[in-house]
């Protein structure tokens, strides 16, 4: 059972991410100031910490600037309502594996959190890439056939499952649980909306459609593959 560390002290936002963590097989430890929010992720008895940046005694961006000091590479996600975009690459580029900014929805916030459990920290690339498309983990910044991309939070998080999996068929309830972090009906149509979101980004012949099934990431210079690359039209009239 994975242990998560939560630093925030905002009680009613704290007893809401608790509960929720708690519910979904985790075993949260609150704490409410900076300091010892940097005691306890030193310990090493924690796999991730979320993490606070208005914390009272030493704010995030201190705590996390001497985590990484000090070597620690215990998982960080930021959550805070500082959402500029200033804000979100000093966290990321101090050392931070994710922002989520307040207010937030919880599955993203558990969608993140799987992630970055799931990451092998000793093997992390921090450049995904399949042919002329990459993503930057640390900046989240996306370029594909060398010009830079604006995403979304949930595309860039759809982008990356993809990536970690070229060449794989992914089914929906696969792209769901990853990105969404919880089920949906199963006749929700958001993974074929977030697909065409992506295609029109990023390109229409990097994401094949697999009738049936699901979808992959290619490279869009490999051809022939015979996979379907256009949208579901069933899927699209629901």
């Amino acid at each position: 059972m994975k242990r998560i560390l939560l630093a925030e002290d905002e009680a009613r936002i704290a007893s809401f991410v608790e509960k929720g963590l708690r519910s979904h097989g985790f075993t949260p430890t609150v704490v409410g100031d900076g300091q010892t929010a940097y005691d306890y992720a030193m310990s090493g008895e924690f796999d991730l910490l979320v993490l606070d940046i208005g914390l009272p005694r030493l704010d995030g961006f201190s705590v996390l600037r001497q985590l990484r000091a000090a070597r620690s590479t215990v998982p960080v996600v930021i959550l805070t309502a500082r959402d500029s975009l200033s804000d979100t690459l000093a966290g990321l580029e101090g050392g931070a594996d994710d922002y989520v900014a307040k207010p937030f929805r919880f599955e993203e916030l558990l969608a993140r959190i799987r992630l970055r459990l799931r990451d092998d920290r000793a093997l992390e690339q921090t450049v995904l890439s399949v042919g002329s498309l990459s993503l930057d983990l640390r900046t989240r910044r996306v370029e594909a056939d060398g010009r830079t991309t604006e995403l979304s939070a949930r595309e860039f998080a759809l982008a990356e499952v993809l990536l970690r999996n070229p060449g794989k068929v992914l089914s929906r309830g696969q792209l769901l649980s990853e990105v969404w972090g919880y089920d949906f009906d199963p006749g929700s149509n958001v993974v074929d909306v977030y697909v065409r979101y992506l295609r029109r980004k990023l390109g229409a012949d990097r994401i094949q459609t697999v009738r049936g099934t699901g979808y992959r990431l290619v490279d869009a210079d490999a051809r022939g593959s015979g996979a379907d690359t256009r949208d579901d039209r069933a899927t699209r009239r629901r």
